[in-house]
C-alpha cells in the first residue's frame, strides 16, 4: 500500500484520523483554557505559564516517538523487521525514563521552577497547584506520545486516534466536573488531564497488540551505538522544535511579565487558538510522514517528491482560508476564553499579526517533516530550530525594547517571516542531494 497507491489517495487515508486526532487534541487544551478562564484571570495565566512544562514532556516523547518511529518505517519499507522491533522497544522505554525524570525533578524544584517559568506573585498559587499534579502524570504522557508515533509510522493512525480521541473528550468532560461540580478549582484541571492521559496510555498500548504493529518487548531494547544513534537522528529535529516551544513560551511569559496578568493570560489564549488552527496542518503533515518513510526507504524517490508537493500546495489553501477566518473574528476568539477588556484587546492584536503569516507554516512544516522523516538529521534540525528559537526568542527580547508590548504581539510573525527564508535555502539544498542518490541508485 505504502510504495504502489496513489499518493494523494494514500496521504488522504492516512491523514484524516491524524488531523481528527491532533484537532480534538488542541480541542481539549483549548477547554481547559476555556474552563479554568471562568475562574479568572490569573488562573488563565497560570495554564499558559505551565505549558512549556508540558512542552517539555512532548519534546521527550516526540525525541524517543519520532527518532524510533521515523527508522521504523524505513526499516519496514526496506524489509528489516529485527531491527524496527530494536528499535520500537528502546524508544518506548526511553520514553518512560524520560517521564520519571520530569516528575521527580519537577517536584523538587516546585516553587522555583514555577518562578522561572513566569509566574508573578498573583499567579504563583494556581501555577504550583496546576503543575504539581501535571507532573504526577509525566511518565504517562511521553509514553502514550511514543506509542501514538510508532503507531502513525507503521501506518495505522486509525488506532493512534482512538486513544487521543478517548483522552481528549474524557478530559473536556471531567474538566466542569471536576473544577465546578466538586469544586477543585485549577487541581481539578490538572487532574483531569492527567487521568485523561493515563486513559490514552492504556488505549495506545493495547492499540499497538491489536493492530499488528511492532511489538514492544523488554527484551528488544537495545543500548547500542546504532540503535541510540538512529533515535537521536531521528529525534533530534523533534526536541528541538518541542524544546525550544517550551522555551520560546517560557520567555513569552517574561516578556509579558511587566505588562501584567492580562497580558501573559491573552498571549496564553492566542498560543492554544494559534494551536488549534495548526493541528489540522500537523495531523495531515503526520499522514505524509509515513507515506515519505517507507517510500524513501524503498529508494522510490519520485514518490517521496509528489507526496511533498501534493502537501504544500493542498496545505497552502487551507491555512490560507484559516487565516482570513481568524483575522476577521480575532476579538471574538479571544472572548470566547476569558471576558476581561484587557485581555481581548491585547490578544486580538497578537492573533491579527499571527494570521498575516500563518499560511507560510505549510511549507515551514513539510519541510522540517520531509527532512526529519528521511533522515535528514541536521538540516531537520537546524529547521527545527529556526521558528521558535533562532528566530522567535531573539525576537521576543529584542523587539519589546523598541515597540513595547506591540513587541510581544508581533514577535511570532517576524520569526515566520525569517524562518520560510532559511527553509526556502534547506530545500534546495536537500533537493539536490536526494537527486544525486537517485542518480546514483540508477547506475
Amino acid at each position: 500500500m505504502m510504495t504502489e497507491d496513489p499518493v494523494p489517495k494514500l496521504i488522504g487515508h492516512l491523514a484524516v484520523p491524524t488531523i481528527i486526532s491532533m484537532m480534538i487534541t488542541s480541542f481539549y487544551n483549548m477547554a481547559d483554557t476555556f474552563f479554568v478562564g471562568r475562574i479568572g484571570t490569573s488562573a488563565t495565566a497560570a495554564v499558559g505559564v505551565a505549558f512549556p512544562i508540558m512542552a517539555i514532556m512532548q519534546a521527550l516523547g516526540f525525541f524517543c516517538g519520532h527518532g524510533s518511529g521515523n527508522s521504523i518505517s524505513r526499516k519496514l519499507g526496506a524489509q528489516k523487521a529485527d531491527e524496527a522491533k530494536e528499535l520500537a522497544a528502546t524508544g518506548f522505554f526511553g520514553g518512560l525514563l524520560f517521564g520519571i525524570l520530569v516528575t521527580v525533578l519537577g517536584l523538587l524544584f516546585l516553587t522555583p521552577l514555577a518562578k522561572i517559568l513566569g509566574s508573578t506573585d498573583t499567579i504563583l498559587p494556581f501555577t504550583k497547584d496546576y503543575l504539581g499534579i501535571i507532573l504526577l502524570g509525566a511518565p504517562f504522557m511521553t509514553s502514550q506520545f511514543v506509542l501514538n508515533n510508532q503507531l502513525r509510522f507503521q501506518g495505522n493512525a486509525f488506532y493512534a486516534m482512538i486513544g487521543v480521541t478517548v483522552g481528549a473528550l474524557l478530559n473536556i468532560v471531567l474538566d466542569p466536573i471536576l473544577i465546578f461540580t466538586f469544586n477543585m478549582g485549577i487541581s481539578g484541571a490538572a487532574l483531569a488531564t492527567v487521568f485523561s492521559q493515563l486513559v490514552s496510555f492504556a488505549i495506545l498500548l493495547i492499540g499497538i497488540r491489536i493492530s499488528g504493529c511492532i511489538p514492544i518487548r523488554v527484551r528488544n531494547i537495545r543500548l547500542s551505538k546504532e540503535r541510540l544513534g538512529e533515535i537521536t537522528g531521528g529525534g533530534l529535529p523533534s526536541l528541538f522544535r518541542q524544546g525550544l516551544a517550551s522555551i520560546a513560551t517560557m520567555t513569552l511569559n517574561l516578556g509579558a511579565n511587566p505588562y501584567g496578568d492580562a497580558a501573559i493570560a491573552a498571549m496564553s489564549i492566542v498560543g492554544r487558538i494559534a494551536m488549534f488552527a495548526g493541528s489540522a496542518l500537523i495531523g495531515f503533515g503526520q499522514g505524509f510522514q509515513p507515506v515519505c518513510g517507507f517510500n524513501y526507504g524503498a529508494k522510490k524517490y519520485a514518490r517521496v517528491r509528489e507526496a511533498f508537493s501534493f502537501c504544500v500546495k493542498v496545505s497552502a489553501v487551507l491555512l490560507f482560508i484559516i487565516a482570513v477566518i481568524g483575522f476577521a473574528m480575532s476579538d471574538s476568539l479571544i472572548g470566547i476564553f476569558r471576558d476581561d477588556p484587557e485581555v481581548i484587546r491585547i490578544g486580538t492584536l497578537a492573533l491579527r499579526f499571527q494570521c498575516l503569516t500563518f499560511t507560510l507554516n505549510g511549507w515551514i512544516v513539510f519541510n522540517n517533516m520531509m527532512m526529519q522523516t528521511i533522515g535528514k538529521t541536521f538540516y531537520a534540525s537546524v529547521l527545527a530550530s529556526a521558528r521558535q528559537g533562532l528566530f522567535f526568542i531573539p525576537a521576543i527580547l529584542i523587539l519589546p525594547h523598541f515597540c513595547g508590548i506591540l513587541g510581544i504581539q508581533s514577535a511570532q510573525a517576524a520569526a515566520d517571516i525569517l524562518t520560510v527564508i532559511i527553509t526556502t535555502i534547506l530545500y534546495r539544498i536537500v533537493m539536490k542531494e536526494i537527486k544525486a542518490e537517485e542518480l546514483s541508485e540508477s547506475k
